[in-house]
């Protein structure tokens, strides 16, 4: 970051950077002067040496997305002249999605967040918390992973959660567990002794774990969320079924971590009573 300078040494600044963007996005005065919808004498005044004056907000922004590179770069805020793309390519990441979360990319999130908090919404119940029965049913049918497979990457993730210094906090609609109890909608055809011992191991889990990992449940019908993880301060990441959203940029994942927040805060089953009602409902 640059040092306070006052407005004229300021105002040169931004000339010298304005120069270099034309020089190296190859544009004329008159291209530029097009592009941010001035007169081409506007752009000439800008790059006039012995003013003092700095350009309205608008003026700059528009600067900058007809040069690609950032407005803070044009003012002098920061060092780092990256191109709009390069910017957006930092900040946000698209990754192919296997078949199911707990995949090595999901793993390697979790490392790089050692020690931080963990904030997971699932998008049905969460994997490392799935019996071996669960997971048998789940993948009868595999698509790009076996049951064994997706088992074993499951007691990886669950491992890890052991192990790691990392808080993990999970916010779930109640609704998941109430149609695993009763069978219904996605568990239609799960046995009914595979979801009672589902709930119960849930339930042994959430217990045992407390208070380093903590189950909250939420009414669906008066909050909602997609399916996300978000890695401590470092990245939050958006499940879309065949691809992760990956973002990185501090204000969004600061966003991401005030919604999860919210959901914690909605939770009618807060984390020290959820082990008893899946206890109760396993015993259904």
């Amino acid at each position: 970051m640059l040092d306070k300078k006052d407005k004229r040494a300021r105002a040169g600044l931004f000339r010298d950077r304005l120069e270099r963007g034309l020089r190296e996005a190859g544009l004329s005065q008159s291209a530029l002067a097009r592009a941010i919808g001035v007169d081409r004498s506007t752009v000439s005044q800008l790059l006039a040496g012995g003013s003092a004056r700095l350009p309205n907000a608008q003026v700059v922004a528009e600067c900058a997305t007809a040069l690609g590179v950032s407005a803070d770069w044009l003012l002098g805020l920061t060092e780092r002249p990256d191109r709009l793309a390069a910017l957006m390519a930092q900040s946000m990441t698209v990754t192919q999605a296997p078949r199911t979360l707990v995949d090595t990319q999901i793993l390697d999130w979790h490392r790089e967040a050692r020690g931080y908090k963990i904030r997971h919404v699932p998008a049905t119940l969460p994997d490392m918390l799935k019996t071996r029965g669960m997971l048998e049913w789940e993948y009868a049918e595999p698509i790009t992973r076996s049951a064994a497979q997706a088992i074993g990457a499951a007691e990886d993730r669950l491992g890890w959660i052991r192990s790691a210094s990392s808080d993990y906090e999970i916010a779930l609609p109640r609704h998941e567990i109430e149609s695993l109890a009763r069978g219904e909608g996605y568990y239609t055809d799960m046995p009914a002794a595979e979801r009672r011992a589902q709930l119960a191991h849930m339930a042994a889990i959430c217990a045992q774990l407390y208070p380093s990992l903590r189950l909250y449940l939420f009414d669906a019908r008066r909050v909602y969320s997609a399916p996300v993880t978000v890695f401590g301060p470092l990245l939050a990441v958006l499940y879309l079924g065949r691809h992760y959203l990956a973002f990185r940029e501090t204000s969004r994942v600061a966003s991401f971590t005030e919604h999860f927040d919210w959901l914690v805060r909605e939770a009618d089953t807060g984390a020290r009573d959820v082990p008893a009602l899946l206890s109760r409902l396993s015993d259904v």
